[in-house]
């Protein structure tokens, strides 16, 4: 009877041979990496990548994702975007194009679980406080390499591979993914929040349908899951057997379109309505943090040494959900009934 470890071994050295024998040239095998910052014992069963998956899964930083906002702030109803739904959109969007090019699913689920673990609260809104007031910047995909690297586990990190910190940190328009997996989240990325982003401002009275650039919607589709399915199915169809990942010409031009109708009618707009809010807490909390750090959680009182008070200060708020802010600035900042 087999043991425990060897079950184990025997199962990841299949893991192997699936790979070597069914993935695209130009897919990362999970026994390339280039490995971690700090060495561990492999695990008998599960591949680097796998590993790297069931770590973010259990870490705090993704439970907090589903109390923070993705564009709407405290929308009136149950079936809105989270951030962490967002997150899992993204991830399944993400496994649909790996398996449809014969890429590494594990490696590009990984990537997309994490890629918005350093999200503020108030969605991008929140960002870009943080980005004017902290003397360093604030941008959400190096808060998210910060966040697995230095944060979570009390300051440990979550120690992933170079592959999926290198995948987290690039998923941006403006990022260089080193792997055809981290280019494949940086497309399910867009994807997802494009066309769920649609279906909440059509739900919260933004737009109707028929404000949709009709070219877009001609090629796409009217509902969401057409636009999604038509999406995937033209960067399989345009990307197979290649070592790259794109879009067609045409279909890619479509989606342009519908991002740049999104930004101009929803994100602004939405953006709007809670910057003001967003700007006066998030301003008067950090104010208050760095004049006086001692205030601060045990973590981040801890990085002031080497990181710097304001940087410390930023880590705290954005690691916030959005009533977790909202009840932090109540408590230091609206008087109670009864106080003096």
């Amino acid at each position: 009877m087999m043991n425990e470890k060897t079950y184990g071994s025997a199962t990841k050295e299949r893991t192997y041979e699936k790979e070597r024998a069914y993935l695209s040239p130009y897919a990362k095998k999970s026994e390339e990496t280039a490995g971690r910052l700090r060495p561990e014992t492999p695990c008998c069963m599960r591949t680097e990548f796998q590993r790297d998956r069931d770590r973010i899964i259990y870490s705090k930083s993704f439970l907090r994702l589903k109390n923070k906002t993705q564009v709407f702030f405290a929308p009136d109803g149950d079936h809105y975007m989270s951030r962490l739904t967002h997150t899992l959109d993204v991830s399944q969007i993400a496994r649909s194009l790996a398996r449809g090019l014969s890429l590494n699913e594990d490696l590009a689920e990984a990537i997309a679980l994490g890629h918005d673990l350093g999200h503020t609260p108030f969605g991008h809104i929140g960002e870009r406080v943080l980005a004017s007031l902290c003397p360093a910047g604030f941008r959400h995909h190096e808060q998210s390499l910060r966040v697995v690297d230095k944060l979570e586990k009390d300051g440990k990190g979550l120690n992933l591979t170079y592959e999926v910190r290198s995948g987290i940190v690039n998923h941006t328009p403006a990022g260089k993914p080193e792997t055809l997996e981290a280019e494949v989240v940086r497309y399910a990325d867009l994807i997802a929040y494009i066309n769920h982003d649609i279906e909440d401002a059509i739900r919260a009275g933004y737009l109707t349908a028929e404000q949709l650039p009709a070219d877009a919607v001609a090629l796409f589709g009217r509902h969401t899951s057409e636009r999604i399915n038509t999406a995937v199915l033209d960067i399989c169809e345009a990307s197979c057997d290649k070592p790259y990942v794109r879009m067609s010409e045409e279909k890619g031009r479509a989606l342009d379109e519908l991002r740049s109708f999104m930004f101009e009618h929803v994100y602004e707009r939405a953006n709007k309505l809670i910057q003001e809010s967003a700007e006066r807490m998030l301003g008067a909390l950090y104010t208050y943090f760095v004049q006086r750090p001692e205030e601060l959680p045990a973590l981040y009182r801890g990085l002031i040494e080497t990181d710097g008070r304001e940087r410390a200060v930023c880590d705290y708020l954005s690691s916030m959900t959005d009533k977790y802010a909202v009840g932090v600035f109540k408590s230091l900042f609206v008087p109670r009934e009864g106080s003096v």
